[in-house]
């Protein structure tokens, strides 16, 4: 369908808009790299937890988000919601560490922690692993996300509108550096949730309200059994789903606990350490919650508007397209165009944050740390903006070699599940050294492509077609989640195999790390050196926060769930205990202990 003159109109005044504050509002000439990845260190808590949420609000995530709920139900959302309880354990043990570390990117801290080449070798590998690989295939399926959505929406124009919408977030981004990104995010995020809103209530409208679009999709055969449940059912799944989804809530959510990447750029930027805290908070709150319901809402209006039976072909092959395809049936000129615009906001404020994270790491982990440890500032700022151009290249080529945003999604999860618990032991423990952390890398790197060494032995006859037959099994979508929790096992087994068959970290690397960031922990033999700096605090406030703030997240997420629905009672009792325990999280957060 195509848009009429008020929707373009709606969609080109948001761009003026955008770049109206890129330009002339957002003035920042950075000195050095400093300034340009982390604003000097001197943003506020709601900037940067508002930025974080937006870059989660991705073009790709509604289109997923629609394709699980059409495919699986409301609880296959567990993929994204299961995130929530590592944030909340971000929030009380890790963001004030990230802050007060003070360095410009995660993977500079294996320099700050550990010494000698293999430090050295580990930061280069990382900086390569996740700020070029891993952050392209993340940028990959955002582009093709945005190439769905903008086939669905706007037909022979959607290259264009790819090619706008890049090209203004790489200016953007290679002039104001981190500080514009995040004040773009602030009003990419307030357009994204606003629209995505509108669009939920009208779809609530359409379909006859909460209590009718329950009704309605209860009584579809074509929908997926138990559509409603928002927790798995063994009665409705099979044995194999559910220990996948216990795996999820259980295990894997220790992947987010410490964050990473253009989270914890987001935390070096924050102006203390309580700034720090407060952004991790609001971030859970707006990107677990505020963000998610106006998807699934729109997710399920789709069973009963675009029914599965009746589907066509391509619907059917790629149900992530149901997502634009509802904008279309439901929209009004005009609220169309302005949720285009929210789309290719998010898209924009999402390609922006990973070309700047991206950047640093390539800037300040490879290139100044290994090619040219002697240049001015200037020179690197230059080179900060070429590398952006570089990764916006490399994620076109990943976007071109994929076709599912979720199977990307449950292939980074695996990739990386191998080493959150090392990752999170590096600050508590002194013992952990930089084989500890290569060990881990290197075997869940092994462990998670296992299928292709398996295929590549069998094409040189080393293995037999049962043993291809059974490892193939192991390596179908529906064990990823288990695979993966077996990987973060094995690997951390691995780890501290590792960590005790070589040398702990040298003295005076370790006592450097302790004085600067003062960890809690198991840090006996540094602390004894000195005792004046040892934090004695009782760490009984930072479990209770991490608990009260996860029943608090969680109990605000199903209220909303609870309401959409039309069961207003237990919406109530559930909005009642959120407020209670995030009350009793925002008394803990106020009196963290911080070195201010």
């Amino acid at each position: 369908m195509g848009l009429e003159f008020l929707d373009w109109a709606v969609i080109i005044a948001y761009l003026l808009l955008s770049i109206g504050i890129a330009f002339f509002v957002v003035k920042h000439k950075s000195k050095n790299i400093t300034d340009f990845f982390v604003a000097g260190r001197n943003l506020p808590w709601w900037l940067l937890g508002t930025s974080i949420a937006a870059t989660w609000f991705a073009t790709d995530a509604p289109l997923a988000v629609t394709a699980l709920v059409r495919s699986k139900g409301i609880y296959g959302n567990w993929l994204w919601w299961y995130l929530g309880t590592g944030i909340m354990m971000m929030v009380f043990f890790y963001a004030k560490y990230w802050r007060r570390a003070e360095i410009l990117t995660d993977a500079e801290m294996i320099e700050l922690r550990y010494s000698g080449k293999s430090a050295s070798v580990l930061r280069g590998f990382t900086a390569a692993f996740f700020g070029v690989f891993k952050n392209c295939i993340s940028m990959g399926w955002v582009i093709l996300a945005m190439l769905k959505f903008s086939n669905v929406m706007l037909g022979w124009s959607a290259e264009f509108a790819l090619g706008i919408t890049l090209t203004f977030a790489l200016v953007h981004t290679l002039t104001s550096g981190i500080k514009g990104v995040v004040v773009l995010d602030m009003l990419h995020f307030s357009a994204g949730v606003i629209s995505t809103m509108i669009l939920a209530i009208l779809v609530l409208i359409d379909v006859g309200g909460p209590t009718e679009l329950a009704t309605q999709i209860a009584a579809r055969s074509d929908a997926p059994v138990a559509v409603l449940d928002m927790f798995p059912d063994l009665s409705h799944i099979g044995a194999t789903e559910m220990l996948a989804f216990v795996c999820l809530i259980g295990v894997l959510w220790l992947g987010q606990a410490q964050g990473d990447g253009y989270i914890v750029q987001r935390l070096f930027s924050a102006r203390t350490e309580k700034h720090a805290i407060k952004a991790s908070l609001w971030f859970a709150v707006a990107g677990v919650v505020i963000l998610t319901w106006p998807w699934i809402v729109v997710g399920l209006g789709s069973i009963v508007i675009l029914p599965i039976a009746e589907s066509s072909p391509a619907l059917l092959a790629d149900p992530e397209l149901a997502y634009p395809m509802m904008i279309n049936e439901v929209l009004p000129v005009g609220l169309k165009g302005l949720l285009i615009a929210a789309f290719m906001a998010a898209f924009m404020s999402t390609i922006d944050t990973h070309l700047c994270w991206g950047g640093s790491y390539m800037v300040n982990d490879i290139y100044k740390r290994f090619v040219n440890t002697k240049a001015s500032d200037s020179h690197y700022l230059s080179v900060s903006r070429i590398s952006i151009v570089l990764l916006l290249l490399l994620s076109a080529v990943a976007a071109w070699q994929m076709d599912s945003i979720a199977g990307a999604w449950i292939y980074i999860i695996e990739i990386v599940s191998g080493i959150a618990i090392i990752l999170m032991l590096r600050w508590f423990w002194w013992r952990i050294n930089a084989w500890s952390e290569i060990a881990s890398m290197i075997s869940a790197l092994f462990l998670a492509n296992g299928f292709l060494w398996i295929k590549w032995m069998h094409g040189f006859g080393w293995v037999n077609d049962n043993v291809l037959a059974q490892v193939n099994e192991w390596y179908q979508d529906d064990v990823a989640l288990i695979r993966a929790t077996m990987i973060l096992l094995l690997c951390t087994a691995i780890s501290l195999v590792v960590t005790f068959a070589t040398q702990p970290v040298e003295n005076d690397k370790l006592l450097t790390f302790y004085k600067k960031v003062r960890p809690k922990g198991w840090w006996g033999p540094i602390a004894a050196q000195v005792p004046e700096l040892v934090d004695t605090s009782s760490s009984r406030d930072s479990w209770l926060g991490f608990v009260f703030g996860t029943i608090f997240l969680n109990s605000i997420l199903f209220s909303v769930g609870h309401l959409v629905l039309g069961s207003y009672i237990v919406a109530l009792i559930l909005i009642l205990v959120g407020a209670l325990f995030g009350w009793l999280t925002l008394k803990l957060v106020e009196s963290a202990k911080t070195q201010e």
